[in-house]
């Protein structure tokens, strides 16, 4: 094994932090047209975990209904865990209609530890922040990092109208000679962002974040096609596609665990989460979507079929999230 296959197996997690606390909902806060914050407390008055620009926390909404959100205050708050959430009324899994219309000020609530996908980089000397809707709120706590942090930045909110936009008491305080840019387009695709206009040129050292429904997201993509690989980062909030991936599209998958030699067949009509929960092989699940990692396992040979949103391609090389992703062909070995 190089030296390179190496670090990444050392970082790849085969079981997300299961880790969760009990924390009180101190505020209920509204922020614009269908979007909610919520500030979540520890009932005693502690310290909560610390985390970084980018993190989430899953959400346990009761009934098994996970959920997870991104954390939009100042990662230097260690008291408290502030999310925002767009109330989905005809869309949606139905988490969002839940929150909004059940958690009170005063209830407790369960939460994981933050985890983060969407990382910062730490060589950023410049970074642009491009947020669409409610793919603002990872960009939130970002931006209130790097002003901490005095490093340079630029923030492009992309919303309806202004009745729509979130946050703006912070994001005035943020806005330092202009660096905050709010785009309203009425749903007119004429007003849209130019992104492609916006991300044409690199400069060196400049990384670029972007967050947001699923139309954007490919557009913000395809705009930085061309920047360096490592300086383009993104985080989808839900698939693309409704199922994304067909478990039927590949037929019955095989599947070896490491440090037994069990070998099973995993049906077409079940996923490998599911499939190795009902062996008795325990992997937990979260978003059954590929977006947030808790079912990460590492696999030791084999060919993946990968339909996650959250891993690296170098992670991919060891990697793979079992809520959606599968064997292409032959015998899986997994790491279990």
């Amino acid at each position: 094994m190089n030296v390179k296959a190496a670090m990444n197996a050392i970082s790849c997690i085969q079981k997300a932090d299961s880790s969760t606390l009990t924390l009180m909902v101190r505020q209920i806060r509204f922020e614009a047209v269908g979007i909610n914050s919520y500030e979540f407390v520890d009932p005693d008055g502690g310290e909560l975990p610390p985390f970084t620009p980018g993190s989430h926390i899953d959400v346990h909404l009761g009934s098994g209904l996970v959920r997870q959100y991104s954390l939009c205050n100042p990662p230097s708050e260690r008291h408290r865990y502030v999310v925002a959430v767009l109330k989905e009324e005809g869309g949606g899994r139905g988490g969002s209609r839940r929150l909004h219309e059940t958690l009170h000020v005063q209830d407790r609530i369960k939460v994981s530890v933050p985890r983060n996908h969407f990382e910062l980089a730490a060589d950023g000397k410049y970074n642009v922040l491009i947020g669409g809707g409610i793919g603002i709120t990872p960009l939130m706590a970002m931006a209130h990092a790097l002003d901490d942090a005095g490093i340079n930045f630029e923030l492009h909110y992309c919303a309806k109208a202004s009745e729509y936009a979130a946050f703006k008491e912070e994001m005035a305080a943020l806005n330092k000679d202009g660096r905050v840019r709010y785009h309203f387009d009425g749903i007119d695709p004429a007003k849209h962002l130019n992104v492609a206009k916006l991300l044409s040129q690199y400069t060196q050292g400049t990384h670029v974040y972007y967050c947001g429904p699923s139309g954007f997201m490919a557009a913000c993509a395809a705009a930085a096609e061309h920047w360096p690989s490592g300086t383009v980062h993104s985080e989808h909030f839900k698939p693309t596609e409704q199922p994304k991936h067909r478990p039927d599209d590949l037929g019955t998958a095989y599947v070896e665990i490491a440090s037994t030699g069990q070998k099973f067949e995993i049906p077409s009509h079940k996923s490998l989460a599911d499939a190795l929960n009902e062996l008795g092989i325990e992997v937990p699940t979260s978003c059954v979507s590929g977006l947030c990692g808790t079912c990460k396992v590492r696999y030791l040979k084999g060919e993946v079929d990968h339909h996650d949103y959250i891993l690296s391609e170098d992670e991919r090389a060891s990697c793979l999230t079992t809520c959606v992703s599968r064997p292409k062909s032959g015998v899986l070995v997994l790491d279990l």
